[in-house]
Order: structure tokens, then sequence, then C-alpha cells
């Protein structure tokens, strides 16, 4: 009998919680994803259709590596904009490719059913342990937590330490302790040691750097490869970012947070706009009359809610005198392109706050 073993496509430092879920959870190999490279952009774009996003290119190119390191089972995540309609089309085109797998999406109907998500898994280990699955589901939530909570930090200050590249080792082994995490006791007192730490890093931040916000598209956001590292470029120019989006944020807090931006930007918009476009619209407000320099806007090409909510947020930092710069990503970007307009921008900004 054929060995079963599953793979997930990456995003971000997210992969070192789902790895820890699944290999705790299952009776079955996991394959962990490779880091996104060229190769992946290449393998994705190649037979995906020409104008759907990069998101859809990123997870199918993850996929098809994850297929020939063995993986027999894929477990995709994907819903709330196009992107719901688009396991159906990676499971047709991964087949007509001529794998064979077992394919699971979790969402259905850009929702997570618990109960559901249970029985898909059930299907493929006979042997799951509801009660294990709880326990595990529990310290993979309270990792994720964590490392965002940690994450928020580390943008704000990362700029301005005094040893360069002090942050990115100490979340680096964090990120290797988390993942060999035996108890919840283990984690909590780990998160309490790194917090402190962290926390203790010498940074030199002075009183007039710029405060940039980041809003746009989930996954351009939260997956470096997707948005050409620009985190680390806005660091290189002295820069205190703040990200709202994270996974905490889209599973805790979104369908509550949505309604809550329908009420308060009526004069904004009245319909559901899709995916994360009402809140990046709320966002650009926000920022605004927090007093932030800047703000940038970052999506796929393609990504239809983010395009719908551009003209609404541009119309919000109008009315503040916000300068915002917008970013589309495909795979024919130009790093260098990126460079010198976030370079641009920043030289704006400066001059403005001067």
């Amino acid at each position: 009998m054929l060995e079963k073993k599953i793979t997930y496509p990456q995003m971000g430092n997210y992969s070192v919680p789902i790895y820890y879920l699944l290999r705790h959870i299952l009776h079955i190999k996991v394959i962990k994803p490779n880091k996104i490279t060229a190769k992946t952009i290449e393998l994705g774009s190649k037979y995906s259709p020409d104008f759907v996003c990069m998101p859809f290119k990123y997870t199918l190119g993850t996929f098809i590596e994850g297929l020939d390191k063995g993986a027999n089972i894929l477990l995709q995540a994907g819903g709330g904009c196009r992107y719901g309609y688009y396991s159906e089309l990676q499971e047709k085109i991964i087949k007509n490719l001529g794998y064979d797998f077992t394919y699971i999406n979790l969402v259905s109907k850009g929702k997570i059913n618990k109960l559901e998500v249970y029985k898909k898994i059930k299907k493929i280990d006979k042997k799951l342990n509801i009660f294990k699955c709880l326990y595990y589901l529990f310290i993979t939530i309270k990792m994720t937590k964590y490392m965002d909570e940690l994450e928020d930090y580390i943008r704000m200050n990362k700029a301005f330490e005094e040893n360069k590249g002090e942050f990115d080792k100490v979340y680096n082994e964090l990120l290797s302790v988390f993942g060999n995490t035996t108890c919840y006791t283990y984690l909590f007192r780990n998160y309490l040691k790194y917090k402190k730490i962290i926390k203790n890093i010498k940074v030199n931040k002075g009183h007039n750097h710029l405060k940039v916000g980041l809003i746009g598209e989930l996954y351009t956001l939260m997956e470096p490869f997707a948005n050409y590292d620009l985190e680390n470029l806005l660091y290189k120019h002295n820069v205190e970012i703040k990200r709202f989006t994270n996974v905490t944020y889209l599973l805790f807090r979104k369908r509550k947070a949505v309604i809550n931006f329908m009420k308060k930007m009526k004069n904004y918009f009245i319909y559901r706009l899709g995916a994360d476009a009402h809140d990046n619209i709320y966002r650009a407000k926000l920022l605004c009359e927090n007093d932030y320099d800047g703000i940038i806007h970052i999506k796929s090409s393609f990504c239809t809610p983010e395009i719908g909510a551009m003209p609404i947020i541009n119309k919000v930092c109008k009315e503040y005198n916000v300068p915002i710069i917008y970013f589309s990503f495909d795979s024919n970007t130009s790093m260098v392109g990126i460079e010198t307009r976030v370079e641009a921008f920043i030289d704006m900004l400066n001059m403005k706050k001067s």
C-alpha cells in the first residue's frame, strides 16, 4: 500500500505552526513545503491561466514541488474572494499534469466549518483522535498569536536596532524553539523568555523617523517572496512599519471587524466589497488619523477586490493629505523598479515631513 504523505502551501513563517500541528495530529508523513523561489513561480505560472492572480500561481507551484518530493495529499485553505473557486481549478490543472493525489480544501463557501474539516481529515487518517486534535490545535493557535504579537513589535523597531541583524537572529531562534514545542507550558515559558529578549534588544529610534502603514491583499502581505521582501527594504530606510494583516486577525477578528467597518465607513461604501477590501479602506483612514507619514498598498496583479478598493483608498488619503503608493506584483515585476519607487517615495515623505 502506498505510504500517505501530505503537504500544504508555503506562506511566510506560518509554515512553522502548520507543520507542528499536522505532525502532531496525523499518523501520516508531513512534507514541509520549500521556501518559494523563482523555480516555484516558474512552475506555477507555466500551468496557470494568464490572468489569474499571483497567490494562485505561488500555491500551485508549491503543490507541484510538494508532489515531486513524494506528497500524495494536498491540503488547501483558499477562500474569501475569487480564490474560493481556485481549489477546484488547481485540482483539475494538477490532475491534468498526470499526478495521482487526494485534494482537501478546508474552506467551503468562504468559511471553515470545524466539523466538516474534521470529517475531511478523518477520511485520510482513520486513527485521528479528536481530543489530541483539540489539544494540539490549542497550542498551534497560541503559537500563532505569540508569533504575530512579537512580529508586530519587531516591525515597529527593527529599522532602529543598534546591532544590525539582532532581531532576525533572535526571532529565527524562537521559531526553531516553537517548532520543537512539547507542551503548552513549554511554549508559554519560551514565549515569555523570547519576548523579554526581543524587547531588551537595544534600539535607537529618535523622535523624527518615518512611520508607514502597509495594507493590501493578505497573501501578498504575509509571504515575503510575494512582495519582494518589501518590509526589509523599508527597514534599510529607517522606517517604522505598521501591518494589520496576520493569521490571528484573519481567523479570530476579521468577521466581526468587517461588520464594524461597514458601519463606520458607510460614507465611503455601503456594499460588501469582498476579501480584504473593506479592511484596507478602514485601515487607510485609521493610519491617516494616527499621523502616519505614508501608506503603501500592495497586491498581486488582477486582484479584483483590491482594484475595487483602490479609488476609495485614494479618496481617503486625499482628504487627509497623506501620500500613498500602490504596488502590483506579478512574475515579471522588476526588483530594481521596486527599489527605485520605494526610494523616491521615502525621499518624498522625508521632504514633506521636514
